[in-house]
């Protein structure tokens, strides 16, 4: 039980977008000066990780979720919404950089997917995000690899295989049933190049 915890805790989707990030300086092939790398890192941490983290907190002081875990349909609606706001802000800053504009992807990818699993809510299916953000990650690194014309289907192995376990201790966990991850994975797959076939 500790080790799915373990798994289910250090690849939460608030996690993913700083790992995503931080792979994508190590993989790129544009020349960063280290000053612009550290601030694009701060910028996605903070909207990514530490706004959702003390926005839970506030939920649960209000008594808005029961727990951080946010396991009910009800309690995903508001923070999901408020993530896709902030990555939609993400994504059109990224954009509107040139150097950065594949980026972008990442993160309106992720729009994208999470607005299919709020359209599901209405028909009582919770779509898991720790997949969909693992998902994401997949789908994104292989239309990264196409953009940027470099080899990196090891990176995308081993997420696939990370989403193997992550999948395994979701459900272990009782947190989802078998549907609810596979709709979370797959969305997360096909998001990234649906926002580049769309925007």
């Amino acid at each position: 039980m500790r080790w799915h915890k373990f798994i289910s805790t250090i690849l939460h989707p608030i996690v993913m977008p700083t790992i995503g990030i931080i792979l994508y300086f190590i993989l790129s092939p544009v020349n960063l000066y280290k000053q612009q790398q550290y601030k694009i890192l701060a910028i996605v941490f903070i909207a990514t990780y530490l706004i959702p983290l003390l926005l839970l907190v506030f939920l649960k002081s209000i008594g808005y979720i029961k727990s951080f875990r946010v396991h009910s349909i009800d309690e995903r609606k508001f923070p999901i919404f408020f993530m896709m706001i902030l990555f939609m802000i993400l994504g059109k800053m990224f954009a509107s950089m040139s150097i950065f504009r594949d980026l972008s992807y990442l993160f309106y990818g992720t729009v994208f997917g999470l607005g299919f699993i709020y359209m599901l809510f209405p028909f009582k299916i919770k779509g898991s995000l720790h997949l969909l953000s693992m998902g994401v990650a997949v789908g994104y690194f292989l239309l990264f690899q196409q953009i940027q014309s470099v080899n990196i289907i090891p990176v995308s192995i081993v997420f696939i295989f990370l989403s193997g376990l992550l999948a395994s201790s979701r459900l272990h966990l009782k947190a989802h049933t078998y549907r609810e991850v596979y709709i979370g994975f797959f969305v997360g797959v096909f998001s990234p190049f649906i926002a580049f076939c769309v925007l």
